[in-house]
C-alpha cells in the first residue's frame, strides 16, 4: 500500500467480488404525504364522496333544498265526475230543505183555495203542480246562479274544493251561470206543464245523464254540454 496522500481510495468491492449473502441496498423512500382534499364549492352534494374523498362541511349559513314532501297541489286542474256529482248532491239536499218548506206552502194553499195566500188564485191541483214546479226551478237555477257568479262556489262546491270559472278564467257572469245551471236537476225543463209529470221527469233525467256523459267523455277539459252552452265554463279543483 502507498503512503503517497495523493493517492487515490482504493476501489470498494466490485459487484462480483460482493458477498453473496449481502443485499443490495435500495434507495430510501420518500415520505408519504397524503393528497389534500379538494376545496369545497357549492356544487358538489354535501354527504356525497368526491374524487379526493369527503369535502368538508358546508359553510354556515348553507342549506340544502328540502326533500319533496310527497303531496302537490291540484289547484287549477279540471274536476272529475264523481267530486262535481258529490258537491251537486250536497247542493240537492239543501234545496230539497228549502223547497219543503216553501213550495208544500204553495201546494197546500191552492189546493185549500185559501185566499189569503197563493190560493187566490182559485187553481186547480194541476195549476198548483205547475206552481211547484215554477217556483222549484227559480229557487234551482237562482241559488246556483247567485252563488256560482258571486263566489265561484255553492256550499256543495265549497265542500268539495272546487270552483267555477267562466270563460276568462275569472268567476261567471250571472248569464252564464243562469247558461249551465237552467238544464240540469230542476231546471227549464221542470217548469213546462205540457211536459210535467211523468215525461218531464224522463227528460230531466235524461238531460242529467247526456251532460254527465259529455263530462266524462271529455278527458282534456272535463266541460260537459252545459258548459259549453255557457260558452265555455269549467269546473277547476282549488286544492
Amino acid at each position: 500500500m502507498s503512503n503517497d496522500p495523493q493517492a487515490p481510495f482504493p476501489p470498494g468491492p466490485s459487484p462480483e467480488n460482493r458477498p453473496q449473502n449481502q443485499p443490495a441496498q435500495e434507495p430510501p423512500a420518500p415520505p408519504y404525504a397524503a393528497p389534500e382534499p379538494p376545496a369545497w364549492t357549492p356544487d358538489a352534494a354535501p354527504g356525497y364522496p368526491t374524487a379526493g374523498g369527503y369535502p368538508p362541511p358546508p359553510p354556515a349559513g348553507y342549506s340544502a333544498a328540502p326533500p319533496p314532501s310527497g303531496s302537490f297541489s291540484r289547484a287549477g286542474q279540471p274536476a272529475d265526475l264523481l267530486p262535481r256529482f258529490l258537491a251537486r248532491l250536497i247542493d240537492y239536499v239543501i234545496l230539497a230543505i228549502v223547497n219543503v218548506v216553501l213550495v208544500a206552502a204553495v201546494v197546500i194553499g191552492a189546493i185549500m183555495g185559501d185566499t189569503s195566500g197563493f190560493g187566490g188564485f182559485g187553481a186547480t191541483n194541476a195549476a198548483a203542480g205547475a206552481v211547484s214546479s215554477l217556483l222549484a226551478a227559480i229557487i234551482y237555477v237562482g241559488y246556483f246562479a247567485l252563488m256560482e257568479s258571486s263566489r265561484g262556489q255553492t256550499v256543495g262546491k265549497m265542500a268539495l274544493s272546487l270552483r267555477v270559472q267562466g270563460p276568462d278564467g275569472n268567476r261567471p257572469t250571472l248569464a252564464e251561470a243562469v247558461k249551465r245551471n237552467a238544464w240540469a236537476g230542476l231546471g227549464v225543463l221542470g217548469v213546462v206543464p205540457v211536459i210535467g209529470g211523468f215525461i218531464g221527469g224522463l227528460l230531466q233525467l235524461a238531460a242529467v245523464i247526456y251532460i254527465a256523459v259529455t263530462i266524462n267523455n271529455n278527458v282534456t277539459t272535463r266541460q260537459g254540454w252545459h258548459d259549453q252552452f255557457a260558452g265555455g265554463t269549467r269546473v277547476v279543483r282549488t286544492s
